[in-house]
């Protein structure tokens, strides 16, 4: 016997009391917590409920009464449907501060630690930003073409769009394109996604393909490519497959100019998605880190050398370690590339026991930089006094790990809280990037 669906309440006015860290308003209503789509903190607003649960309840705004003085039109016409962007509504200024507050609360909630200073937020360009993204591609039957971009908010249908305001504008301009070369495809059905990588120059596509392409699929990406300015790669299986069309292969590089470092990548390697804000969070990484002459430096979760290779311009030895060997082998290169002899890379699984018979933990460092994964770095945490570390900087991805790790960091290992602020790497988004400094 099916059971019958839950009736909704009736649209109701409620005053909003603040925003989670999700970007969503937050109110109550008779005792029960209410999680509101599109509302603003002191806004008064009517909403229309989405879904009943037995903890909380989730509704979207029906109308705004009374609107907050950060309130601002959103630039994108997809805004509210598309799950890209949670805060397009929310002033800029605005937006900034609901990220500081948020690593305040985590500091002092879980890491029951507050900075002796705060940064001040680090920001750039707030549109056009992103160089690193996955769109999904499908076909749907009842709009009789393909659609090309990010999914709906909180849902797993992908979003009808247009254009992409957050996208470089050299992909977010030409959604509408790639859905049509797709639509003309014999394989249209079975392009599930197409991943865009960019650093200082061109834009690589790599269309992930279920089903080889025929000539005649070669020949329209092709065509695509030529006629937009993109570089066009295939991907049959695993990353090892990706590969590019014939006379698509491409160098793809990013400049840290402050640094004169020029670091090399592959369309599948991690990089960061907001170049101008990775430029400035690197430059205020070093300033913070002060490398000197007399400097032994340890820079765990290395990478490509995004932090390594620029801290070898300034310390006397520096020593990567990272997890992907592919990562490791193509750093070792970058070394090269810029000329820098002062600087190794080692292997390491960072997130496990570390064997004491790695040679780099045989050395000693008088400064470390760290830049975990959202998992945070509580697996090495320990190793950094053992290692002489007396000075820290943690860039972090994720707040709520960054509070935990100071957490240990602070109260149990001796170091002290020096600054900490929020780095806006992906604006428009809840998203909170961040950096703290620590010193014992």
């Amino acid at each position: 016997m099916s059971r019958k669906p839950k009736t909704l309440p009736v649209p109701i006015e409620a005053d909003i009391q603040t925003l989670t860290h999700e970007g969503r308003g937050l109110t109550r209503i008779d005792g029960k917590t209410v999680f509101v789509d599109g509302a603003l903190p002191g806004e008064r607003v009517r909403l229309r409920y989405t879904r009943v649960q037995r903890r909380f309840d989730e509704a979207e705004v029906e109308e705004v009464l009374s609107a907050s003085p950060d309130r601002i039109e959103p630039r994108c016409a997809h805004f509210g449907v598309c799950g890209g962007c949670a805060l397009q509504h929310l002033h800029p200024e605005a937006q900034i501060r609901v990220k500081q507050a948020s690593l305040e609360d985590v500091f002092e909630r879980i890491g029951k630690v507050t900075p002796e200073r705060w940064l001040d937020p680090l920001t750039a360009e707030s549109w056009g930003y992103r160089r690193k993204a996955r769109l999904g591609v499908r076909h749907v039957v009842k709009k009789g073409r393909t659609l090309v971009g990010f999914r709906e908010r909180r849902n797993s249908f992908l979003a009808d769009l247009r254009r992409c305001e957050v996208l470089h504008p050299l992909v977010g301009e030409r959604l509408e394109t790639l859905a049509a070369t797709i639509d003309s495809l014999s394989i249209r059905d079975h392009v599930p996604q197409i991943e865009m990588a960019m650093g200082d120059g061109p834009c690589v596509l790599v269309f992930r393909v279920m089903q080889a392409p025929t000539p005649e699929d070669e020949a329209r990406l092709l065509e695509l490519g030529q006629r937009e300015g993109f570089q066009i790669y295939l991907q049959d299986g695993g990353i090892d497959s990706i590969r590019p069309l014939p006379g698509q292969d491409i160098a793809l590089s990013y400049s840290l100019p402050n640094h004169e470092v020029e670091i090399a990548f592959l369309p599948s390697d991690f990089t960061q998605v907001n170049l101008e804000l990775n430029r400035r969070m690197v430059d205020q990484a070093l300033a913070l880190l002060d490398p000197g002459p007399d400097d032994s430096v340890l820079d765990l979760f290395s990478g490509l050398g995004n932090f390594t290779l620029p801290l070898a311009r300034h310390a006397a030895s520096v020593v990567g370690v990272e997890g992907d060997a592919g990562l490791v082998e193509r750093a070792r290169a970058n070394a090269a590339r810029n000329g820098l002899t002062n600087v190794q890379f080692h292997v390491a699984d960072l997130q496990a026991e570390l064997s004491t018979a790695a040679p780099w933990t045989q050395q000693r460092f008088t400064k470390a930089l760290i830049d975990p994964p959202r998992s945070g770095a509580w697996e090495v945490l320990d190793w950094l006094p053992r290692l002489g570390v007396k000075r820290l900087v943690y860039v972090s991805c994720y707040p709520t790990t960054l509070a935990r790790d100071a957490d240990r960091l602070v109260n149990e290992l001796g170091y002290r809280l020096r600054a900490a602020g929020v780095m806006d790497m992906f604006p428009h988004t809840s998203h909170v990037e961040s950096m703290a400094l620590f010193e014992r």
